[in-house]
């Protein structure tokens, strides 16, 4: 049996998984369990996992980290896995945490520009926490959810691709939040860096960030690339058309690592998804 196979029915016998082994159901492992099992064609055990989701939703249509939890920035990974598993049987979840994501409150908090930071602090995107300022990855989740939903031109939308656009580093790829702080520019990591990736498919960017950003990404990744750096890293750049040829390798050996070390599902589900690639 290959890890892949063996993942799939792991995933397959317990759909709503947590963050570590044998811990509490979280939002995020559970999106990525239901769009790996969906790629791959488990489509009874994906709609568990979405059923799962669901009962995470709040009247508000907020996903919150796990039952009861806030913040609500997962809501974005909910709404992109129902869409990949029935996107009619869930409409009106989806409706609802849309709704929710759009709201003024539930975005980013614009803050005034100084010096201090080298990236448009105006620009809106989302943020982990309510009423905070933007960061990149719960702003991509975002943008992917908008684009799931037939909302790539919402003013939202539009606003959140910008900011991805605007926190690139001038060589390419994406820290957490910022590009420069103090006058000292950041470095590039390969997790943020494929997930804004992903989010970016089709837009332009007439500074050519974009390019060098896949360049960069693509030449920083080898076999002994973090299993979630990996996994994101992949996504990333398959949804840009490119194929590694050692991603199988590197894949194989990076399940391998984590059922040495904490056997965390919610690894595994990502990488099993990045075997196959985001749901289009």
């Amino acid at each position: 049996m290959t890890w892949l196979d063996q993942t799939l029915d792991e995933l397959e016998g317990q759909p709503a998984i947590g963050y570590t082994a044998g811990s509490a159901p979280a939002a995020e492992p559970t999106a990525l369990a239901a769009l790996a099992l969906a790629r791959h064609g488990r489509d009874g055990t994906a709609r568990k996992a979405a059923e799962a989701l669901a009962r995470l939703q709040q009247t508000s249509g907020e996903v919150g980290v796990r039952a009861g939890e806030t913040p609500g920035w997962p809501t974005s990974l909910a709404i992109i896995a129902w869409c990949a598993v029935d996107r009619s049987s869930y409409h009106s979840r989806t409706d609802r945490a849309v709704t929710w994501l759009l709201a003024k409150k539930n975005r980013g908090e614009a803050v005034e520009q100084t010096g201090v930071f080298g990236h448009n602090t105006s620009l809106v995107g989302w943020a982990y926490a309510e009423q905070t300022h933007t960061w990149v990855e719960p702003t991509a989740f975002a943008v992917l959810a908008l684009k799931a939903v037939g909302k790539s031109a919402d003013p939202a939308t539009r606003e959140g691709v910008l900011v991805l656009i605007d926190r690139q580093l001038p060589g390419g790829g994406l820290n957490y939040g910022n590009t420069y702080v103090l006058g000292q520019l950041l470095r590039s990591h390969q997790q943020p860096t494929g997930i804004a990736l992903l989010a970016l498919v089709g837009e332009h960017d007439n500074t050519d960030r974009l390019t060098k950003s896949i360049a960069w990404l693509r030449r920083s990744m080898g076999p002994d690339t973090t299993p979630l750096s990996l996994g994101w890293a992949l996504l990333g750049l398959r949804a840009h058309e490119i194929l590694l040829p050692e991603a199988d390798e590197w894949l194989a050996a990076a399940a391998s690592t984590v059922r040495k070390h904490d056997r965390s599902p919610h690894k595994l589900a990502l990488l099993a998804l990045a075997a196959k690639g985001w749901p289009t």
